[in-house]
């Protein structure tokens, strides 16, 4: 969701007021993602690099954090959207990370769209995770394969991505789902965070219905 500070200073404002119009918007994507029949959904919040930002904006975002979860995790929990944490709770203060844990509970049974929230978050941390658990496990070298690598990742359980969005008009991953991405269709357009909307989803979905997937084999051999 790239391009809130950059929105935020073509109207004068701080940052941090790009990072509220920003999570403003999330509310109408997550109406039009519902709207779409799709049934995972994940944003990239907050990486593992943010920590680096200047202090006021990573303070800022911490806060809007802790808003967004006491005033709308009930609503979202009525909607039937199941949330799901994607990162390390190290460096998050402890009664934010004990809201998360309780939003984490409270709709873990609701099926209509889950919603991965991907929040100090890295995908090379992720993977370095997943081999830790496996060292960890005792497993030996000749049983480290992709499905036992995947099945320690954050998203163990989910399917890997069809499609990965980038707003803003950025050309780069920034760490993103590096491992779940192998094979996922990617998109990027030059409209910045705040102002994608429902109008710029289905665009983003009709090139995808567009394209033919190959998953690494010749054309018309895919697995799908």
């Amino acid at each position: 969701m790239d391009g809130n500070g950059r929105w935020a200073r073509r109207r004068g404002l701080p940052r941090v007021a790009g990072h509220r119009e920003g999570t403003e918007n999330l509310r109408r994507v997550l109406r039009a993602a519902v709207e779409f029949g799709i049934g995972i959904l994940t944003i990239y919040a907050f990486s593992t690099e943010n920590w680096g930002r200047p202090e006021e904006e990573v303070q800022g975002l911490l806060s809007i954090l802790r808003h967004v979860i006491k005033e709308e995790v009930p609503k979202l929990h009525r909607q039937g959207v199941q949330l799901r944490h994607l990162g390390r709770l190290e460096r998050i203060p402890a009664e934010l990370e004990r809201q998360i844990e309780e939003a984490i509970e409270l709709t873990k049974d609701n099926s209509r769209l889950i919603l991965n929230v991907a929040f100090n978050y890295g995908g090379r941390a992720e993977i370095v995770d997943a081999i830790r658990a496996l060292i960890a496990e005792g497993a030996s070298p000749e049983e480290v394969d992709g499905a036992s690598v995947s099945s320690h990742l954050y998203t163990a359980g989910q399917p890997d991505p069809d499609l990965i969005i980038r707003t803003s008009g950025e050309m780069r991953l920034s760490n993103f789902l590096i491992w779940q991405a192998a094979y996922a269709e990617f998109y990027t357009t030059p409209t910045l965070w705040p102002d994608f909307d429902k109008d710029e989803l289905y665009a983003a979905l009709k090139d995808f219905n567009q394209r033919e997937r190959r998953f690494g084999l010749v054309p018309g051999k895919s697995s799908e």
